[in-house]
């Protein structure tokens, strides 16, 4: 079958990590070769990266320095992972990409989306998701699951104020207008079998366009 490259995004508590998993499941169960993985992250030079920018102790990371950071263990991440197995023919399920990037740093950080967006071009060269489901959740909402949750180790984003999750969830509304093409919207807010069932329906009926090209 024809490899594809699937990313979910979200902000904080939207659920992805659990959907992916079930979704992983799923597609497994019905005979796909499929890669679950995850930003940043997924291999061992990109997780200690993730360790360096999510640890709630470095506040003094400065905005740009955490926009190359994410970019640098997107890149190897990439190489590294992401397109061997697209190589292979597999289904890629990714836990965020570079909208992440566009949303946080880009729009929420004041940036510039462009600018983050020229950053990870250079990182990604033009290795782009065909398909983006975002999980839309209030950031109250998320934040509220976060809070809830006690297995959840708390993040250096998870500490900040509401104010830079709204900015988060508005940078996301303008994605989902730019790439209107590749970027699904989800409600997170629902049962996690109703948003799972959702996705899933988003990923089968992309497949079968894939097939037919």
């Amino acid at each position: 079958m024809n490899s594809t490259f699937i990313t979910v995004e979200g902000g904080e508590g939207a659920g992805k990590t659990t959907v992916l998993e079930l979704l992983y499941q799923r597609l497994t169960e019905q005979g796909h070769k499929v890669l679950l993985t995850r930003e940043p992250g997924g291999i061992s030079i990109s997780e200690q990266i993730r360790q360096l920018i999510l640890d709630p102790k470095h506040t003094e990371i400065e905005k740009r320095t955490e926009a190359l950071l994410y970019a640098a263990a997107r890149r190897q991440h990439l190489i590294q992972k992401i397109i061997p197995a697209l190589k292979e023919g597999k289904i890629v399920l990714c836990d965020r990409f570079i909208d992440s990037s566009l949303a946080y740093q880009g729009y929420a950080r004041n940036i510039g989306i462009e600018e983050v967006f020229t950053i990870n071009q250079f990182a990604i060269e033009g290795c782009m998701p065909s398909l983006t489901l975002y999980f839309d959740i209030k950031p109250e909402e998320g934040l509220k699951r976060i809070a809830s949750n006690r297995n959840r180790e708390q993040n250096r984003l998870d500490l900040e104020a509401i104010e830079f999750h709204q900015e988060v969830y508005n940078g996301y509304e303008i994605l989902l207008e730019k790439f209107s093409n590749r970027m699904k919207r989800i409600d997170a807010a629902q049962e996690i079998s109703k948003v799972t069932q959702d996705a899933l329906l988003y990923i089968q009926s992309h497949l079968t366009k894939e097939v037919g090209k």
